[in-house]
């Protein structure tokens, strides 16, 4: 007898559709998976007989062959353990609990017959909406982020036992709501309040939270440079609904459970300068999502970014570019979405003090150039907002503070925020100034006749590329929409230009 169950598995951080089909036949004992899975698929025979057995049913001594179709795509994970089970029970006629052809199954077993996560169950979710599926049973864990797709049936369940109940007509237990954040609350714990003085860097950082714009911090060691940028989050727009589901979609594929229902928090990754480039951009023998993509609407912080390797961070020139970041290997390609805000933050040369008036550099000038080689022109280039970091006055650690926390920052960038939108409202795709593409500059960038003036001497005497031209035109619009004016003005422009002036990088 041959039976027939709907599942899901994910490739990337898309859910594509698994059927598993089971047959029962007459010969030795034997039990066979074939369609291309991986050794944790193959495992699964171990789990779903002591799982069966342990749950009062009897293990059928006969041929069982399980056909994971389509056969021709790699099939990874302990998603299929539950589907495998149920099939073998209905083909041995061990129960009438029959799984009728809308309704999705995955979950792994432990010996005893629980269900345990897996990961993709969003995703997995998502694509069964797509195919018509009306109803998806999940182990208990994964129920919370599979109800994120309201329009389908989440049925949660916690054993082997529960789910063939669910199957023969008992009331299924609800799944849990969707937790949402309050889009208003900024992390707790961290406030611009805390960052004494640097009134400039703080504004830096503001414009950035605006537009979207990427950063990179230069000063010497204790300047404060990890913590602005730990507290950017605090300041950022929230995630909207859209934002809110990939960022789930992407956590789901990785596992992170808790961090998929951490609502319209927007995400904070900050990978240790020992990373990979597979780390890094994604891929590795299953093609994974690395940092950069679990950053996607969110922020990358490069702590340290001279110690990172060279070959890791040039693989972040194309997704800065483009927002996404295509991986491919002989067998498998994928595309990672990868619209992230780049934070960095290094030295001024290898011992810290280049340019500080309170400490005298050990480095020589050769020793400084080597340095600073480290980090390619090309990705300078992208980076739109230079800051030099400089060492907290004496005179500022007095604890009053200067009253610049991030609840009046955060009200700034929202409205700045709530201009762009309007502003990109018929552009897909398109959410911030520093997206905006380079035919809609002159569009959505109209500047007065001294801004105009002001940015012709800038590029003759500063800016090297084009794309520093487009960067100082997005920050400058950022600026002017902090102001709430619609047109740039010289001021906006001239604030812009000061971002890009190169000592920012070659001198603290």
């Amino acid at each position: 007898m041959v039976a027939e169950i709907r599942s899901g598995a994910v490739f990337g951080i898309e859910g594509f559709g698994v059927t598993v089909e089971i047959d029962l036949s007459r010969g030795l004992p034997a039990f066979t998976i074939v369609g291309l899975p991986t050794a944790a698929v193959r495992e699964s025979r171990e789990r779903v007989t002591a799982a069966i057995k342990n749950n009062g049913f009897t293990f059928p001594q006969k041929r069982i062959t399980v056909n994971l179709a389509p056969a021709d795509v790699r099939k990874e994970g302990a998603a299929f353990d539950l589907p495998i089970a149920l099939g073998i029970l209905s083909a041995s006629g061990q129960t009438s609990c029959a799984v009728p052809p809308h309704v999705l199954v995955l979950g792994e077993l432990a010996l005893d017959g629980r269900l345990k996560p897996v990961r993709g169950a969003l995703p997995i979710a998502l694509f069964a909406l797509s195919t018509g599926c009306r109803r998806i049973l999940v182990p208990d864990a994964n129920a919370a982020e599979a109800a994120a797709v309201r329009e389908i049936e989440v049925v949660p369940c916690r054993d082997l036992g529960e789910a063939l109940r669910v199957l023969g007509g008992a009331n299924a237990r609800e799944a849990p709501d969707r937790a949402d954040a309050d889009a208003a609350a900024p992390a707790a714990g961290l406030d611009y309040a805390q960052v004494l003085g640097q009134d400039a860097e703080k504004r830096a950082m503001q414009i950035a939270a605006a537009g979207g714009h990427h950063v990179i911090m230069v000063g010497p060691p204790g300047s404060g440079k990890t913590m602005l940028a730990q507290r950017l989050p605090s300041i950022l727009p929230p995630l909207d609904d859209d934002e809110a589901l990939e960022h789930a979609r992407i956590m789901s594929v990785a596992g992170a459970r808790g961090s998929a229902r951490r609502g319209r928090e927007r995400p904070f990754r900050a990978p240790h300068h020992s990373a990979s480039d597979a780390g890094l951009v994604g891929g590795g023998r299953g093609v994974a999502p690395g940092e950069i993509t679990l950053a996607h609407n969110g922020v990358l912080f490069l702590d340290e970014l001279t110690e990172f390797r060279r070959n890791v961070l040039e693989c972040l020139r194309q997704p800065l570019e483009d927002g996404r970041i295509a991986i491919s290997r002989a067998n498998a390609s994928c595309v990672f979405p990868a619209r992230f805000q780049l934070v960095a933050a290094m030295n001024p040369c290898p011992c810290g003090y280049a340019g500080s008036p309170r400490h005298a550099c050990r480095c020589s000038p050769n020793a400084i150039k080597r340095y600073l080689a480290k980090i390619s022109g090309p990705l300078i280039d992208r980076i739109g907002v230079h800051v030099a970091v400089q060492p907290v006055e004496p005179a500022d650690f007095d604890g009053a503070g200067d009253g610049m926390g991030s609840a009046g920052m955060r009200e700034a960038v929202l409205r700045a925020a709530e201009a762009q939108r309007e502003r990109f409202l018929g552009l897909r795709g398109v959410r911030r100034n520093a997206d905006m593409p380079v035919a809609d500059l002159e569009g959505f960038c109209g500047m007065g006749r001294d801004a105009v003036d002001l940015l012709a001497a800038a590029q003759r005497r500063l800016l090297v590329s084009a794309r520093a031209r487009r960067n100082v035109i997005q920050v400058a619009r950022t600026i002017a929409d902090l102001d709430g004016c619609g047109t740039i003005g010289a001021r906006h422009l001239a604030e812009a230009v000061q971002y890009r002036v190169p000592r920012a990088i070659e001198e603290c």
